[in-house]
């Protein structure tokens, strides 16, 4: 296999370069065209960024989601947190598009904290711990500017008298050959992470069943957890007499590394948002970068901000596309160097972080009217 085909998508780990356009056809999804773009900015009146720049990129059902939404029948939204230490910024991205989404369609969002998830699958957690970070993570969801009459944020623990009556409806259509190989499961696996898919599938038809009639349910998440809902929740929404969910599929914010997606496994090439604004500016100027290997050569040749983390970073955290255009002009000319590029974007992250942490702040004093209770 070529080395730039070598890498690994699957709901607990992405390694190496990833090629979308292979992903889209072994996942069987639909790349998001310009007109189905021009067809939901009939709704929103504007496109968000993060769909102009092809960060979302694929989907499965969303021309289905408008059809129903220009009938006059509402969608709700759905995403979710696997609570299993501090929010990094890689986390923030399909809850910044969700937001966006929720505020242009009067959407209600159902979001799924899977701390029982994290617990069977992390030898190194205690379900006190993902619990715990389950509160802590829920501050970033809320200082993303979500609305607290129409978000509800649930703890898959604290929330199970409810998710388990329909996770078992769920389950009985699932079989065990059927998450084996959609998740790869061996016979090693605790029984929890095989049940586990029926926990996820949940929130599909929560509204639906909480409301006591068929609501359309749109999913915003990274492209990784497909699985889920592809093997898992629109298999079996037929059978239990609901619309499957649809999705909208962003693509990986890589670490600060050379290749994946930035990961609270590999701290040092993560930022969080928690993080000092000393230590993101450490770890953004000890990062990998596209450039060459000395400035003579830069000059010359130019730099590869294709494969950049620093450049990817300017595609979230910049709202002017003329500035993201322009980084990417310097850069592949050769004008703009590493040095100068990383300061730059030190400057946009630490200040980023310092009004992220004051909303984060503030979100304790309403955390509890977000959550959703038995």
């Amino acid at each position: 296999m070529p080395k730039k085909a070598s890498f690994i998508v699957t709901p607990w780990e992405v390694k190496g370069e990833v090629d979308y356009e292979k992903l889209i056809r072994e996942f069987g999804t639909t790349g998001i065209t310009d007109d189905l773009i021009d067809r939901l900015a009939k709704h929103t009146g504007d496109i968000h960024p993060l769909l102009r720049r092809k960060v979302f990129f694929s989907h499965r059902d969303l021309d289905w989601i408008l059809d129903k939404y220009e009938a006059g029948e509402k969608f709700f939204l759905y995403t979710g947190r696997g609570p299993s230490g501090h929010t990094h910024l890689g986390h923030l991205v399909p809850w910044f598009f969700t937001q966006w989404l929720q505020e242009k369609f009067g959407a209600e969002l159902y979001f799924q904290m899977t701390d029982d998830e994290k617990f069977l699958h992390n030898p190194g957690l205690t379900l006190k711990d993902t619990v715990g970070y389950t509160y802590e993570n829920a501050l970033d969801i809320i200082a993303c500017g979500f609305d607290p009459e129409k978000t509800f944020i649930f703890s898959d623990i604290e929330y199970s008298k409810t998710l388990y009556q329909i996770a078992v409806k769920v389950a009985k259509h699932i079989t065990f050959s059927t998450v084996k190989a959609v998740f790869g499961f061996e016979n090693s696996t605790n029984i929890g992470m095989a049940f586990f898919p029926a926990i996820q599938a949940v929130p599909c038809f929560l509204p639906s069943v909480l409301k006591g009639r068929n609501i359309p349910c749109l999913i915003p998440a990274a492209i990784d957890q497909d699985p889920y809902w592809r093997g898992v929740a629109r298999a079996i929404a037929p059978k239990l007499g609901f619309y499957k969910p649809a999705q909208i599929h962003s693509k990986f914010i890589p670490g600060l590394g050379k290749g994946g997606k930035m990961s609270a496994s590999e701290p040092e090439t993560a930022i969080f948002t928690v993080d000092t604004p000393k230590t993101a500016h450490d770890k953004i100027m000890n990062s990998f970068t596209g450039g060459r290997a000395t400035v003579q050569e830069q000059r010359e040749k130019g730099g590869t901000p294709d494969i950049c983390p620093v450049y990817h970073y300017y595609t979230v955290f910049l709202k002017d596309d003329k500035e993201v255009e322009e980084v990417y002009r310097r850069c592949k000319s050769g004008d703009l160097l590493c040095g100068e590029d990383k300061l730059r974007l030190s400057e946009v992250v630490k200040n980023f972080l310092k009004e992220h942490q004051r909303k984060r702040e503030e979100a304790k004093k309403v955390l509890e009217k977000f959550m959703l209770r038995d």
